[in-house]
């Protein structure tokens, strides 16, 4: 049930990798199975922030149950991920953070 959306204007040698990691690190971060995590990764994006096209990313990260309290922990550890991993300053990121009804969230022909 968590996603995580990562879209950047920069671009990566491995996708791939950059999904599976990002899927470990939010499966620990929510304390939720790997199983249920999905990533999806989307580079070299027409992406403009703050009137530049320097490197930046936006984030989306949608779980049941997401704590509100933890949303400034789960940045930081989410701009040092997108930091180590692709290089884009935090200052570049933006997060958008989402706790969907159950009942709008489906999966495997029915909702949660």
């Amino acid at each position: 049930m968590p996603l995580l959306n990562i879209k950047t204007n920069t671009s990566t040698n491995d996708e791939k990798s950059l999904a599976l990691q990002a899927s470990k690190m939010v499966a620990d971060m929510l304390g939720k199975p790997e199983s249920y995590v999905m990533v999806n990764v989307q580079t070299e994006q027409t992406l403009v922030f703050a009137g530049s096209d320097e490197p930046a990313a936006y984030l989306e990260l949608k779980s049941l149950g997401l704590p509100d309290s933890k949303t400034a922990e789960f940045s930081a550890a989410l701009c040092k991920f997108i930091n180590t991993t692709l290089g884009i300053n935090p200052n570049r990121i933006y997060i958008e953070f989402s706790n969907p009804e159950r009942h709008m969230w489906g999966w495997n022909n029915a909702t949660f």
